[in-house]
């Protein structure tokens, strides 16, 4: 059971790329979807993803945890990024069943499918996790166009120290940003930072939540 009191509920679906799975965490009175892709690293197990789905059912929002196919075959390695927008493209009927706005999104490699094809899927808006803006170490090899490109309404939460991008990298005008302070690219806090930094999850759930509800 989730917070909401419905039973979530696991859905595979087809797609060009293979096999993915979504995970439904139901709102009771749902007024929006949000579709949340994992990284290229780990699966739907993430902190940030699981934080969301155990909150927002209770404010509204059905969240939908999606794994790509590569993810459920057991691979260890995600595709290239045109196989990743090919499995969300493939679930996205499944996300639109329900004939509610849906907002993409995702953490690390998922937020970059979600911005990449927002805008040809008609996503509400996007919300954009532990964005990496570049790999560690190399900021001239920016993501930023993904970034602003998505043409919607589009949050990114950080990590203060992400190595993939901090959010004073990130561009002006770069959509709204919300700093999680002293996390890193997986919200990981360390022990030195002040105690008011060691509810890291607190600090974006109530972002998140307050973001979508400003949503129109």
């Amino acid at each position: 059971m989730n917070r909401a009191g419905t039973t979530r509920r696991t859905e595979t679906v087809g797609t060009e790329a293979g096999t993915a799975r979504i995970t439904w965490f139901p709102a009771g009175d749902a007024r929006l979807v949000l579709a949340l892709g994992h990284g290229a690293g780990g699966g739907v197990e993430a902190r940030d993803l699981q934080a969301l789905a155990a909150a927002l059912p209770a404010r509204g929002v059905t969240t939908a945890l999606v794994e790509q196919p590569w993810r459920v075959a057991g691979k260890k390695l995600a595709p290239a990024p045109r196989t990743l927008d090919a499995g969300w493209r493939g679930l996205w009927p499944a996300l639109t069943a329900a004939a509610l706005p849906v907002v993409a999104g995702g953490r690390s490699a998922g937020a970059r499918v979600a911005c990449r094809t927002a805008g040809e899927l008609g996503a509400h808006a996007v919300l954009a996790l532990s964005f990496p803006l570049h790999p560690p170490g190399r900021p001239e090899k920016s993501r930023a166009d993904e970034l602003l490109g998505t043409g919607v309404p589009t949050l990114v939460v950080q990590g203060g120290r992400d190595p993939f991008g901090r959010p004073e990298e990130f561009p002006a005008g770069a959509h709204r940003i919300v700093e999680v302070p002293y996390a890193d690219h997986g919200f990981a806090v360390p022990k030195k930072a002040p105690p008011a930094a060691h509810r890291p999850m607190d600090v974006l759930t109530a972002a998140v939540a307050g973001w979508l509800e400003g949503l129109r």
